[in-house]
């Protein structure tokens, strides 16, 4: 019950939050200069100003803020985000094919980067002066200092170009043709590069939180006591210092989602991944306002889920979170 009713005060707070979120980026899009009028304006190599103000009415850009707020407050409580200027498909629709190719980079990312980082901050804890320790230390802080462009593009001429190993870019390869092996196969060596790119950055901070908590864990009572027992390293490591050790990277993995999102962005620009990313990157060049607005919606809902999510997931693994017995 106690897990329940903190589930339903924070399933609160996040609707306030999305809903002040929703308000605020639809505030200063509208605020920013240039609208829909001035892009087919620019496509159609210029346009007087009747023309320009049939296109505004045409879109509802010539009713008042309040106005255009309401409505689009209105279209996203009826789950609809709005008709795209640019490629003339509802938003919703974009979003929705677009996800897929993003949730499958974010989460793979986010995965590889957990288990290595906590194996690697693990294994270095356990003896903090020795080679492991110090060989992490260095992976930390290369993965964390180098930008995540630079290192895709770095891996992308390695492996793409000098060692044709993994393709260039996409998703899939259009030449294969096979059952759903054969292209969940194809799909596997395109996400090689990508989920790499976007992993190193938090495996450098996972790690490093892992090595730290674990040290601290293992230096506690409880875990003293359990080696007086006469339980083998491995037992006192896995079996008890573990599962309090891995909280507080827990926490951090949920915190760092949003970043995770922003980060798949660039890399999905790195390796033309067909996800979120480039279809944001594509919708700020042709100033699809509707779009724009509908990618940020999503992420912020994404993200404030995410961290909901985080937040049971801890409660459930540490029973010492929110006072639970």
């Amino acid at each position: 019950m106690n897990v329940l009713r903190t589930f339903l005060v924070r399933a609160g707070y996040a609707v306030v939050l999305l809903t002040a979120v929703l308000v605020l980026n639809f505030s200063l899009m509208h605020l920013a200069p240039g609208d829909v009028a001035d892009t087919i304006s620019q496509s159609m190599g210029g346009a007087d100003q009747e023309l320009l103000d049939q296109i505004r009415a045409d879109y509802g850009l010539d009713q008042p803020f309040l106005v255009q707020l309401g409505r689009y407050v209105g279209g996203v409580l009826q789950a609809d985000l709005g008709f795209s200027f640019f490629y003339n498909e509802p938003v919703t629709k974009l979003i929705l094919e677009r996800l897929p190719a993003t949730l499958l980079l974010v989460f793979s990312a986010q995965i590889l980067a957990l288990i290595v980082g906590v194996v690697l901050g693990v294994i270095s804890a356990q003896k903090p002066n020795g080679i492991a320790s110090y060989l992490v230390t260095f992976t930390a802080l290369f993965g964390y200092s180098a930008p995540v462009f630079w290192t895709g593009i770095l891996l992308l001429i390695a492996f793409s170009l000098q060692i044709p190993i993994f393709p260039v870019a996409g998703m899939r390869d259009v030449t294969v043709d096979g059952n759903f092996w054969v292209e969940a196969a194809d799909i596997a060596r395109h996400l090689v590069l990508p989920m790499i790119t976007l992993a190193s950055v938090f495996l450098a901070l996972y790690s490093r939180l892992a090595r730290a908590s674990m040290m601290e864990v293992l230096g506690s009572d409880y875990v003293r006591t359990a080696k007086a027992k006469g339980l083998s390293p491995r037992e006192v490591v896995y079996k008890h210092a573990l599962k309090n050790a891995v909280s507080p990277v827990i926490t951090l993995a949920g915190l760092q989602f949003s970043a995770v999102i922003s980060g798949a962005v660039l890399v999905e620009a790195v390796f033309s991944w067909p996800g979120l990313g480039t279809l944001a990157f594509q919708s700020i060049i042709a100033r699809d306002t509707p779009t724009i607005l509908g990618i940020l919606f999503f992420s912020a809902l994404v993200v404030i889920v995410g961290n909901l999510l985080t937040d049971l997931a801890l409660r459930l693994v540490d029973p010492r979170v929110g006072g639970r017995k």
